[in-house]
């Protein structure tokens, strides 16, 4: 007889709250002999959901767990039941190195634990840099097609290496609604300011018009609206009189390439919940 694998998975939970919750979902993982590993958990007050995040390690019957899961939980709930290990990705580009560069080499020694399915660029700028990490690099040009046929090639040739996820790694091109629709709640980009702030073409001379003092960049989820998608992580660097456009640039680049791989490392993870147009990290 074939002896069974010890596996080791993610449950997230999200539904309407309600007490004893926790000793629910806890006592049917261990009535499955799961050993909890780490268990996170959210209530939002305002709009009255709960949110659990639990790794579980042992030996899994998905079917009758979720099933019990399904007897157990609040009428409304939602329940999903991933392996634990690493996710796959595909990275589109345009001509800007810094974040793909950045991802690259976390991927290649260990700083995030991810499989880079394919690079695909709608340029061959960035070609070299990709091969030499013996990744493939997928040219989709976008000269002489409409946005929709472009989006389309794109969207085929992405299908075909299968990703979990989809990440713009300063992508300059914006995307299709039904491109968007595809993939939904897949596509992570890295937009270069402290959204909502500054959305568009060109924010460090935006932001350097206005004389501000801090400048940032945003990981978010892409929808259907420019850049108001569900935000996973942010951060700023200081700046002042002294900084010109190009320097608030260069700033910012450092900024970008940080931020992205940090909201990677939680998305990978399958630490981020999407609620409406926000989102929950545990």
């Amino acid at each position: 007889m074939q002896a069974q694998t010890i596996e080791r998975k993610v449950l997230r939970t999200v539904c309407p709250d309600a007490k004893g919750l926790i000793a629910k979902i806890t006592n049917i993982c261990y009535k499955h002999e799961l050993n909890i590993v780490q268990n996170n958990e959210f209530v939002d007050h305002r709009t009255g959901r709960f949110f659990m995040r639990t790794e579980l390690e042992g030996i899994f019957n998905d079917a009758t767990l979720l099933a019990d899961l399904d007897g157990a939980l609040p009428q409304g709930a939602t329940r999903e039941l991933n392996s634990a290990g690493r996710r796959r990705i595909v990275i589109l580009v345009t001509k800007e190195a810094h974040c793909l560069g950045d991802l690259l080499m976390k991927s290649a020694y260990g700083g995030l634990d991810v499989e880079i399915a394919a690079v695909i660029g709608n340029h061959d700028t960035l070609r070299t840099l990709v091969e030499r990490f013996d990744i493939p690099f997928v040219l989709v040009s976008h000269e002489g097609l409409t946005r929709e046929e472009h989006d389309i090639n794109m969207a085929v040739e992405i299908e075909r290496h299968q990703p979990d996820y989809v990440v713009l790694a300063k992508y300059m091109r914006v995307l299709t609604p039904a491109f968007v629709q595809r993939f939904p709640n897949q596509i992570i980009n890295i937009h270069h300011s402290f959204l909502p702030a500054f959305i568009g073409a060109r924010p460090y001379h935006q932001a350097y018009e206005r004389g501000v003092k801090i400048i940032g960049a945003t990981a978010h989820y892409v929808n259907d609206n420019l850049d108001e998608g569900p935000i996973i992580m942010q951060d700023v660097i200081h700046v002042d009189h002294n900084y010109t456009a190009e320097d608030m640039m260069r700033a910012g680049r450092d900024v970008e390439k940080n931020v992205l791989s940090r909201a990677l490392y939680k998305v990978l993870g399958q630490r981020v919940f999407v609620y409406g147009n926000r989102t929950i990290i545990l």
